[in-house]
């Protein structure tokens, strides 16, 4: 199809057209996710080297079961919405798949600040931290995204409104989903200097996924690194990440906990504070000063 803007509105009646434009990418590479997985885990068996658990490795699948259906029942939803977004603008973008290019570095751009709040804001926090909970790093642990992260969404608005397709949109947010599978390793070292300082490597992401304090908070890119290293949140693998996240759980498989039980936290703590400000403080400050005020009163407490 010719490109041109200004492209026709889409109708609500072309709905069904457009969703089987939509190809779904996640859905078609589940053999393949499903066979590295597996022979990660036979690798890791066979040299003994424990980059599984058993109890935590399930909650993992679980998590992403659970998304997966979320996903495919809300797609007609988003659909429609992006619909929307593109009629909305004068400037629509014809079906081209070259236009998949800056859609995808654009949203790339979004991603990224989309993570990086989400580290900074509680209310965020509380839909991300299923990602980070697993204390084992393996393929897996990319199954882990929060049945809740959809209100995220509103990060991407911005890219709704530039006009591109919807088919393109989806696109690129199924290849951006699927590129972070393949990070989530640590059989893959560090690769061509070139690669890892323009790319999202698993050396960069392992570095995310650390709880060293020099790790913390650091390489949100999904794909594209260089916005690290724009926007001074990077740091280069130079030793060896302690995995999971400082506070304990309860329960590694229960995926309803792990998805959710922020969330129960941060109303206890509403519910506990005094005052609006304090209430305001525990809903949307950041995770890691309210986990460090959290310690010191519980030190205390007990002196």
């Amino acid at each position: 199809m010719d490109f041109k803007f200004g492209a026709p509105e889409i109708h609500l009646a072309d709905l069904k057209i457009i969703e089987q434009q939509s190809p779904d990418i996640i859905a078609y590479a589940i053999p393949a996710v499903a066979f590295f997985t597996a022979l990660e885990f036979f690798i890791s068996w066979y040299q003994n080297r424990k980059l599984f658990e058993a109890k935590e490795t399930l909650g993992s699948i679980l998590v992403g079961m659970g998304n997966l259906g979320i996903n495919m029942g809300l797609k007609i939803v988003l659909i429609y919405a992006a619909i929307w977004a593109y009629n909305f603008v004068p400037w629509r973008m014809s079906l081209s798949w070259w236009t998949l290019v800056p859609c995808y570095v654009i949203f790339d751009f979004c991603s990224y600040w989309s993570h990086r709040i989400s580290h900074f804001n509680r209310f965020f926090w509380a839909s991300h931290v299923v990602h980070h909970s697993a204390h084992h790093y393996n393929l897996t642990v990319s199954f882990r995204q929060s049945w809740a992260q959809h209100f995220k969404l509103l990060f991407f608005i911005p890219l709704a409104f530039v006009g591109f397709h919807p088919v393109i949109f989806f696109v690129s947010h199924q290849i951006a989903v699927l590129y972070q599978f393949w990070v989530h390793t640590e059989y893959i070292g560090k690769l061509h200097p070139f690669i890892e300082y323009f790319l999202a490597t698993p050396s960069n992401h392992r570095v995310h996924h650390g709880s060293n304090e020099r790790y913390i908070d650091k390489n949100f890119a999904a794909t594209f690194i260089f916005w690290d290293r724009i926007f001074n949140t990077y740091q280069c693998e130079d030793e060896k990440p302690v995995f999971g996240i400082t506070s304990g759980l309860k329960s590694k498989i229960d995926p309803f906990y792990l998805n959710f039980h922020e969330y129960v936290d941060i109303l206890k703590d509403i519910k506990k504070a005094q005052g609006f400000k304090a209430k305001m403080h525990y809903l949307f400050g950041s995770p890691r000063t309210i986990a460090y005020e959290k310690k010191r009163s519980v030190k205390n407490h007990d002196i």
